[in-house]
């Protein structure tokens, strides 16, 4: 059963701009499955080196190994600790006394993903993975239901279940979730790129693609329709740890700092200029 996150971490980049302002948009992340060890200490001692979840441990450890927590740290996640960590704020550092819990009592994804967009758990009713629709109203789907943001709201998930956590039909945010492509009448040439070879490159999970497809699929839906708020949902550092894959875990967690880097660098080039990125 796809399993989520240990504890999140949630930070809040900002770029000085008011809440308020009606040209801000806004971006939502979460990452499935990314320890707050890893977040806040980098490579766990205990497992680098470990030949039974780590392939090449010499490898590894050359790329990811530090003296210290906060060196490990910056190595793994260098966009999040050299950047976001000086504009934004990061919470979550259990050593330091930083609890971010959920309130679910599942320890799985369909409950946790209901929480972080409802704001509340439904264990009587959000109680499995299955896709079932969502009974509860998400963040997105009110944000929906507002002049501001009316059609301009937009799902992007690596999980195929993402279009039932959101309610795509009932809410009538567009959820781009799996393996599904991007569809319309006007697709961009990266988007029919994208479209071509998503089929081409096996994932190793029946339900999750690979991220730099959740990612860039997302990143041209926002170039083409200018959205107000986005939600993108990598998932890769979750299952990977589920396949006991160490190795690919943390190489995951770096690929997706970069992710997030690249999401920074386009919003900061183009009409995007005003946003505001949480994740968790």
């Amino acid at each position: 059963m796809k399993q989520i996150i240990f504890c999140l971490f949630a930070l809040i980049l900002s770029v000085n701009i008011n809440a308020q302002d009606k040209d801000t948009k806004v971006v939502l992340i979460t990452l499935d499955g990314l320890r707050w060890q890893e977040l806040f200490s980098g490579a766990d001692p205990l497992l680098v080196s470990n030949k039974e979840y780590v392939h090449d441990t010499t490898g590894l450890k050359n790329k990811f190994w530090k003296p210290t927590p906060k060196a490990r740290r910056e190595v793994l996640m260098p966009f999040v600790w050299n950047t976001i960590s000086e504009m934004g704020q990061i919470h979550g550092n259990r050593e330091l006394g930083s609890k971010v819990d959920l309130t679910n009592k599942m320890w799985f994804s369909y409950p946790g993903y209901n929480e972080i967009l409802t704001g509340k758990a439904d264990d009587a009713r959000i109680d499995s993975n299955d896709k079932i629709p969502n009974p509860n109203t998400t963040i997105l789907e009110l944000a929906n239901t507002n002049e501001r943001y009316k059609n301009k709201v937009a799902a992007f998930g690596s999980w195929d279940v993402f279009p039932f956590i959101v309610n795509e039909e009932r809410s009538g945010v567009p959820v781009n979730g799996g393996f599904e492509i991007a569809k319309g009448d006007n697709l961009s040439e990266r988007e029919k790129f994208l479209n071509h070879l998503q089929p081409k490159i096996p994932s190793p999970w029946s339900t999750v693609r690979l991220d730099a497809f959740t990612h860039y699929y997302a990143i041209e839906h926002m170039k083409k329709n200018h959205s107000a708020l986005t939600y993108i949902a990598y998932g890769e550092t979750d299952d990977f740890a589920h396949d006991g894959n160490y190795e690919a875990y943390l190489k995951s967690a770096y690929n997706t700092d970069a992710l997030l880097k690249n999401l920074y660098d386009f919003t900061r080039k183009t009409h995007f200029t005003k946003t505001t990125l949480y994740s968790s």
